[in-house]
C-alpha cells in the first residue's frame, strides 16, 4: 500500500466520523423513534445497522460506476446533490407525518371526565381512550399491527438508501481512483466501516444517556416529541447544510 492510499484511508477514517458526528440526522431520528415505539436497544442499533450500509451503498455503487464508465466528477456530483436534497425533504415530510399523528394520537389520550348516577348517588369517572382496555398493553399498543409498528422503521430506512454520503465520491473515491481499483474499495471500505461504527456508537451513547428520561417518549405526547426531533433533524440538512 502506497503512502498517498495510506493518507487517503486515514482521511476517509476521519471525515467518517466528523461527518457522522455534525449529522445529526445520522443517530437521533433511531434514538427518537425506538424511545417513542419502544424498541428494544437491539432493534434500535439493527435499524441503525440496516440504514447505514444502505446509507452508503447508493453512494459506493454510483460511484464506482461512474468511475469504470469514466464519468466526470461533476455530473456525479450533480447525482449525489439531487439525492441529497430528496432525501433531507423525505425526511422532513415524515418528521411533519409523524408529529401530526403524535400529536393527534397525544390529544384522543386526553384524561376527560363522564358523570354516572347510580339511584341517589352521581359521581365522575375519568379515563382516557387511548391508553384504557380491559388490560394492560405496552408503550406501544399491543393491538397495533407488526407492519404498522414496522412503517416507521422502512420509511427511515428508503430515506437513508436514497440520501448519500456527500463526501465519499468527490473527495474519497476518485483520488483513490488515481492509485488502482484496489485503493478505491480501500479507501470505501474505511470510510464506510468508520461511518456505520460511528453512528451504531452514537446511538449507543444516545440511548444510554436518554435511558433516565425514556419515559419522556412513552409518555402522552411521546410520539409528537419524536416526530418533532425527526422533523428538526431533516430541516438541519436543508436549512443548515450539516
Amino acid at each position: 500500500m502506497t503512502t498517498t492510499l495510506l493518507i487517503l484511508c486515514g482521511s476517509a477514517a476521519a471525515i467518517a466520523f466528523v461527518h457522522t458526528l455534525l449529522g445529526p440526522d445520522h443517530y437521533l431520528p433511531f434514538v427518537a423513534l425506538g424511545r417513542a415505539r419502544n424498541w428494544s436497544a437491539r432493534r434500535t442499533l439493527g435499524v441503525t445497522l440496516a440504514c447505514g450500509f444502505g446509507h452508503i451503498v447508493g453512494s459506493l455503487i454510483l460511484g464506482t460506476i461512474g468511475i469504470l464508465l469514466g464519468l466526470q466528477l461533476e455530473s456525479l456530483t450533480f447525482l449525489e446533490g439531487l439525492r441529497s436534497d430528496l432525501a433531507a425533504w423525505g425526511l422532513v415530510a415524515f418528521g411533519i407525518i409523524y408529529l401530526s399523528w403524535g400529536l393527534r394520537r397525544g390529544y384522543r389520550d386526553r384524561t376527560h371526565s363522564h358523570w354516572h348516577r347510580h339511584g341517589d348517588r352521581l359521581h365522575r369517572h375519568e379515563h382516557r381512550h387511548e391508553a384504557e382496555h380491559s388490560h394492560v398493553h405496552t408503550a406501544v399498543d399491543a393491538y397495533e399491527p407488526e407492519a404498522q409498528r414496522s412503517l416507521s422503521a422502512w420509511t427511515v430506512f428508503i430515506i437513508f438508501v436514497v440520501g448519500p454520503c456527500e463526501p465519499l465520491i468527490p473527495v474519497l473515491m476518485y483520488p483513490a481512483a488515481r492509485e488502482s481499483l484496489i485503493g478505491v474499495f480501500a479507501v470505501a471500505g474505511v470510510y464506510s466501516l468508520v461511518t456505520v461504527a460511528t453512528m451504531l456508537l452514537a446511538v449507543t451513547a444516545a440511548l444510554w444517556g436518554t435511558e433516565r428520561i425514556g419515559g419522556l417518549f412513552s409518555a402522552r405526547w411521546g410520539h409528537a416529541i419524536a416526530g418533532s426531533i425527526v422533523l428538526l433533524c431533516g430541516l438541519s440538512v436543508t436549512v443548515l447544510g450539516l
